[in-house]
């Protein structure tokens, strides 16, 4: 299961509103990439895959392929907006090591030893 925070449901649904294409939901995935590994990628997604798990999140439907899902179980997204910056937030109970910028993770599966993540 995926959780999408108040505020990031409120800033996805900004983003679909200025949209000029047909969205089918949020994708979240995980590539390859980002100094820890993997990294999360976010998009809004014209269509579903067949092979896609949904995750109904309220106003957002979130979409999400076979390979990420294991890595995202349990995720939690928010969307933080401060003088600092704003943007996704990502806690993962699944990332054992994550990057100063947050957006780039590893997991134990892929080499990385437990440890607690960092922000």
């Amino acid at each position: 299961m995926i959780t999408l925070t108040e505020n990031a449901i409120n800033a996805v649904s900004r983003f679909i509103a200025g949209s000029e294409k047909p969205t089918a939901g949020l994708r979240i995935e995980v590539t390859d990439g980002g100094c820890s590994g993997f990294q999360y990628g976010l998009r809004l997604d014209e269509q579903q895959s067949d092979e896609d798990t949904v995750i109904d999140c309220g106003a957002i439907k979130v979409l999400v392929d076979q390979t990420s899902l294991p890595m995202l179980d349990g995720m939690t997204v928010d969307f933080v907006d401060s003088l600092d910056g704003s943007g996704f937030k990502f806690t993962n109970p699944n990332a054992v090591k994550s990057c100063a910028c947050g957006t780039s993770f590893s997991t134990s599966d892929n080499g990385a030893a437990n440890k607690t993540c960092s922000s």
